[in-house]
């Protein structure tokens, strides 16, 4: 079915941005999963073609382009091309909002050059060991004193945590709720762990932080003090959108290569593809991903009106990664014990798509979302 979301300028977009991946990244994965993060280098290669922080106006280096079609363009490509990484959603999708909107013209200044460049790399620092999903039960503390604010508490699985050069910190601030701090790598009491040992996504740095009495102006609290989680839960419909473009776009890619391992494959005398059972199969995974990515299609054009509803992208987000996952591990099972070798890329692909039910907020929680708008919408 022909697709309608994009005009000529996203495909332009697409093709330019697919050149820069199959140049500069897909070569290399192999390399930067051994070394668990991708090279600073290819970060601001991405930044000087413009495909970091394009939404910032062009005075701090951005293309001034606010349309979330190009952030799903970019989510499409990077889970064709296999390379893993959620740096490009991270710093475009879920960073890029706070920095834009939720800042004053002097944060702007400081923060967004090196932003859209490359030579910042972000964080979010909102999970905690023992909250995960329930961002209301972080533990970490902003203490106001004057004119700093003090910041106590320990974050875990946070994307870009042991090599981030701005670290976003919710943080309960006493009764007044919470607050997001920007940290600059480098301030006192900021210590970055090491890279986490994942069983997939290994080339995308994931990693704790820990916060000891580390003091930082007051100047870096974004938004008002103790209005934190508001400014959470108004970026949380992108973060989850992005997760479910990334996820069509991934289960996408794996019927295509079950595709083309059923039509070369021969058991039995005649290909994989001609038994009824498989052939039933592949057309099912075709059917879904059509049908869900019509859905997150429709989605994305309601963000980019500005009507996309927290409830709507839960949902996207839960059918979208559902669907990932079984498209990937029926695919890994058509090819038999060789889906289970980590040279096969539908075996990297179906290990480094299992966190995707995860995190964004597990899978549970959007159920819980979408069950309570359902309620909600009976009361009324």
């Amino acid at each position: 079915m022909r697709r309608t979301l994009y005009t000529d300028e996203h495909e332009q977009f697409r093709a330019a941005f697919r050149q820069f991946l199959d140049a500069e990244a897909v070569p290399h994965w192999e390399e930067w999963e051994k070394a668990g993060t991708a090279p600073r280098e290819f970060w601001r290669a991405a930044g000087k073609l413009g495909f970091l922080g394009f939404e910032a106006p062009e005075q701090y280096g951005g293309l001034g382009i606010r349309d979330f079609r190009y952030n799903a363009v970019l989510q499409e490509e990077v889970a064709d091309s296999g390379i893993a990484t959620d740096g490009f959603a991270l710093h475009n999708d879920i960073v890029a909002p706070y920095l834009l909107d939720w800042t004053t013209d002097e944060q702007k200044a400081r923060w967004l050059p090196g932003f859209t460049s490359g030579e910042t790399i972000t964080a979010i620092a909102m999970t905690e060991p023992h909250a995960g999903s329930d961002l209301a039960s972080i533990r970490t503390t902003a203490r106001i004193e004057g004119s700093s604010v003090v910041l106590d508490g320990a974050k875990t699985f946070i994307t870009n945590g042991s090599i981030a050069d701005l670290v976003l910190v919710l943080a309960r601030t006493g009764e007044r709720g919470m607050t997001l701090v920007a940290v600059e790598a480098g301030t006192p009491g900021l210590r970055h762990g090491t890279p986490l040992r994942k069983i997939g996504r290994k080339g995308q740095d994931t990693a704790e932080v820990f916060l000891d009495g580390c003091v930082v102006p007051v100047e870096n609290v974004l938004g008002e003090p103790g209005a934190g989680l508001e400014l959470v839960k108004h970026n949380l419909a992108r973060e989850r959108l992005s997760i479910a473009v990334h996820a069509v776009a991934s289960a996408h890619k794996a019927l295509q290569l079950a595709l083309e391992h059923a039509t070369t494959r021969t058991t039995f005398g005649k290909p994989l593809a001609r038994h009824q059972a498989i052939l039933h199969d592949l057309a099912q995974a075709h059917i879904d991903i059509q049908v869900v990515r019509s859905h997150v299609d429709a989605c994305v054009a309601a963000l980019v009106d500005g009507e996309l509803s927290g409830e709507d992208a839960a949902g996207a987000k839960l059918a979208a990664t559902e669907l990932e996952s079984r498209v990937l591990d029926r695919a890994l099972q058509l090819f038999g014990g060789y889906g289970f070798m980590e040279e096969y890329p539908i075996a990297r692909r179906w290990r480094d798509a299992r966190v995707q039910r995860i995190y964004g907020g597990a899978n549970e929680i959007m159920r819980e979302i979408v069950g309570r708008a359902l309620l909600a919408s009976t009361a009324r």
